[in-house]
């Protein structure tokens, strides 16, 4: 299990991949759907969409 939060690193944000069971450490638990990958100019930010229909989202 992948836990996701503002300490994880860069390197494994990136591979996280369809499959990977993640968790925010809070109530966000469960198998990766998708990963969306977006830059706004400041931050990279990294979601991830779970079979169970929730988001986990990070900014770096």
């Amino acid at each position: 299990m992948i836990r996701i939060n503002d300490e994880t690193p860069n390197e494994v944000l990136q591979d996280v991949v369809k499959g990977n069971f993640v968790t925010d450490g809070f109530s966000k638990t469960g198998i990766v759907e998708s990963v969306e990958i977006s830059d706004d100019g400041l931050y990279k930010i990294y979601e991830f969409n779970l079979v169970t229909g929730r988001v986990i989202s990070t900014k770096r």
